[in-house]
């Protein structure tokens, strides 16, 4: 028998992919555990800066950063029960507070210099109060 608990909306199909690659990709290339923790952003974070600091071509992480961004996109969901939610082929999460939190877009904010996965997860994860 199938809960609700157990399914998915197909929305969260390819974040929750690119994520499992990201984790993957981090394991084996990186060394870096990722264990979809809020802590675990923080080390995420600073991946990203160092990237920018070495002035990877962004065309380099693209693919990477969206990952990420779904990864930390995530943690949110797995912290407060968030949903994906997609449209034009942009995918957000929607907290049960009925606020949408844009994490891949926050992973390139990130490695632009202004964005931070740690931060949007907190103010996420607070915005959403605890889950029941």
């Amino acid at each position: 028998m199938t809960t609700q608990q157990d399914t998915r909306p197909s929305a969260a199909t390819k974040p929750v992919r690119w994520a499992a690659d990201a984790v993957a990709t981090m394991r084996e290339g990186a060394r870096l555990r990722l264990d979809y923790s809020a802590q675990s952003l923080w080390r995420v974070d600073r991946m990203i800066d160092d990237l920018r600091r070495e002035r990877t071509p962004y065309a380099a992480v693209e693919t990477m950063l969206r990952g990420l961004g779904a990864y930390a996109g995530e943690v949110i969901v797995r912290q407060t029960g968030a949903e994906w939610w997609t449209a034009g082929g942009d995918h957000w999460i929607r907290t049960p507070d009925g606020r949408m939190w844009d994490p891949i877009d926050e992973a390139r904010r990130c490695f632009a210099g202004d964005g931070s996965l740690r931060l949007l997860c907190r103010d996420a994860t607070e915005a959403a109060g605890p889950r029941t």
